[in-house]
């Protein structure tokens, strides 16, 4: 019964994150607005957005905080024998294996020309734009035609000492000189069509939802094989030897990342002149609080 509960509350968690983005029902001008079509451009921003977000947490607030009160994180943390969780981009690969289960045509991976992982190397037209990414720090959109996919790069940044600390000294590392704010790779999101739909925007938000509840679970489910298990609840690890549940990680997701995607989305479907669609938008949000 406790199992089932879980797993509800996941699910109503994930219908709230949608509830969060489009209200229903929603007035004729916005289901209107929502049938419209925008560049995939848009809706890897936004995407973007919200995965900085989320890796921020893991990484600050998770991660960071866990190791002061004793708990460990290591790449090898799917092993048996290691009591530990993943890492900051070991957090994000979670999220992608969860994206390729998942029947939306969205995926995420991280990238770099000098990856500890060779098969996270880039080559031929995405080392080309890796570079002029590393140039410019600007996101390079283009599409592979070899994979029929849009592409969107955005610059994975050094804003850890640790991270970088973590790949200078990876026997397996390629390069030993990481200094923070170097361009260590990019996140790279892939998606078919170059134009999506607002409801398609809104099934991509989502699956990424899903996909960061899949990666907490499956570290809370080996946290609780620990021989000194983490109290589980609404308490995180900068108050000491806890761990938030799903239901309370997925709660902050959606508090952090709500109020800019539903701005986002809202200037979306702005015209010049503020039109009934926008409004409608700003009305709902203002009625969930």
């Amino acid at each position: 019964m406790a199992r089932q509960n879980f797993w509800i509350t996941c699910l109503a968690l994930t219908a709230l994150s949608i509830y969060l983005f489009v209200s229903a029902p929603p007035p004729l001008a916005e289901r209107e607005a929502a049938g419209a079509t925008l560049p995939v451009e848009r809706m890897f921003e936004i995407l973007k957005a919200e995965n900085d977000v989320v890796r921020a947490l893991w990484t600050k607030e998770v991660v960071g905080m866990g190791k002061q009160v004793g708990l460990k994180f290591d790449e090898h943390w799917r092993d048996a024998d290691v009591e530990a969780g993943p890492l900051p981009a070991l957090f994000l690969r979670e999220t992608a294996k969860s994206l390729e289960k998942n029947p939306r045509p969205l995926s995420l991976f991280l990238g770099s020309d000098y990856p500890i992982n060779a098969a996270n190397r880039f080559e031929g037209l995405q080392l080309q734009k890796f570079q002029a990414l590393k140039q410019t720090r600007q996101p390079q959109f283009f599409r592979m035609d070899e994979l029929h996919r849009q592409v969107a790069m955005f610059a994975d940044v050094a804003v850890a000492e640790g991270c970088v600390q973590c790949h200078n000294k990876h026997e397996q590392s390629p390069k030993h000189d990481w200094k923070l704010d170097d361009v260590m790779g990019a996140t790279t999101w892939l998606y078919p069509s170059p134009t999506v739909s607002m409801e398609e925007l809104v099934q991509n938000l989502a699956a990424l939802h899903h996909g960061f509840q899949d990666a907490y679970v499956a570290y809370v489910e080996k946290a609780r094989k620990f021989a000194n298990p983490p109290a589980l609840g609404e308490h995180w690890p900068s108050e000491g030897y806890y761990l938030p549940t799903p239901e309370v990680f997925m709660q902050e997701i959606i508090k952090r990342t709500a109020p800019h995607t539903l701005a986002a989305l809202a200037a979306l479907v702005e015209k010049p002149k503020k039109d009934p669609a926008a409004s409608a938008t700003e009305a709902s949000y203002v009625s969930l609080h």
